[in-house]
C-alpha cells in the first residue's frame, strides 16, 4: 500500500504528543477534524492530531462499489468476514505514520492511536503490535477483528484501552463492542468499557471523555 495521505492540525508549535485517528468505512479523515475544538484540551497543549484517508477499495457488502475503505468486508455476520490482508496493509501504512511521529521528535510514549468502526479495528491491530511502547488506543464503535491472529508486542503489554460504543448502534452491534473487551480481557489487557444511548456514531459527551484520556495519557 501506498504511503496514506492525511490531514495534520497543531494545536500549538513544536507537538509533543501526537494522535492518529482513523475514520470509518466510507468516509475521509475530514471525518473527525471537527473534534478537535471539543476535546477540551489545555491551552498550551502541543499536540499534533493526523488524520489519514483511507485508500478506494471495492467493498464487497457495497456491491463491490470503490469507496474509501481500510479494508474489504465481505460478510456483515456476527464475526465480520473481513479482508485481514487488507487490514494488515492498512495497519503497516498507520504504522509507517507512528514511525514519522517519532522521527519528527514525539516520544513513542506520547502518541496514541484512535479509529472509528473500521478505523477501530485497524487501530487495535497496530496499536497491540506495534514494537514500541505507545499511549494508548481509542477504540470508538468497532470490533477487533485480528483478536486471532494478532502478534502481540511486548512493549505494549500494558497499554490503555478505552472502548466507546452506542448501545442503539445498527451498524456494528453493542454485542461487538463487549466482545472486543472480552477478546482484550482474554490476552491480558485491562480495557476501559463506555456506552452512550446513540446509533453508530459519535457525541459530545463521549468526545468530552476523549479528551479526559488524552489529557490522563498525553499531557
Amino acid at each position: 500500500m501506498q504511503d496514506l495521505k492525511y490531514i495534520e492540525i497543531e494545536t500549538n508549535p513544536n507537538p509533543t504528543a501526537s494522535v492518529i485517528w482513523l475514520h470509518g468505512l466510507g468516509a475521509s479523515g475530514h471525518d473527525f477534524e471537527p473534534v478537535v475544538p471539543e476535546l477540551g484540551l489545555p491551552e498550551d497543549a502541543a499536540v499534533r492530531f493526523i488524520f489519514p484517508h483511507a485508500p478506494n477499495l471495492p467493498v464487497t457488502i457495497n456491491g463491490g462499489m470503490r469507496m474509501p475503505a481500510w479494508y474489504d468486508i465481505k460478510a456483515m455476520d456476527i464475526d465480520r468476514v473481513v479482508d485481514k490482508e487488507q487490514l494488515m496493509e492498512s495497519s503497516d501504512a498507520v504504522a509507517r505514520l507512528v514511525d514519522q511521529e517519532i522521527e519528527r521528535g514525539v516520544n513513542s510514549e506520547n502518541i496514541v492511536i484512535a479509529g472509528f468502526s473500521q478505523g477501530g479495528a485497524v487501530a487495535y491491530e497496530l496499536g497491540l503490535s506495534y514494537p514500541k511502547r505507545l499511549a494508548g488506543i481509542l477504540a470508538l464503535s468497532t470490533y477487533f477483528a485480528t483478536a486471532k491472529t494478532v502478534t502481540l508486542s511486548e512493549a505494549n503489554r500494558e497499554i490503555p484501552i478505552k472502548v466507546y460504543h452506542g448501545t442503539s448502534d445498527p451498524m456494528v452491534p453493542e454485542s461487538l463492542g463487549r466482545l472486543s473487551v472480552d477478546q482484550l480481557k482474554e490476552l491480558g489487557y485491562a480495557p476501559s468499557y463506555q456506552t452512550y444511548p446513540m446509533e453508530h456514531s459519535v457525541c459530545l459527551e463521549e468526545i468530552q471523555d476523549i479528551g479526559q484520556f488524552l489529557r490522563r495519557h498525553l499531557l
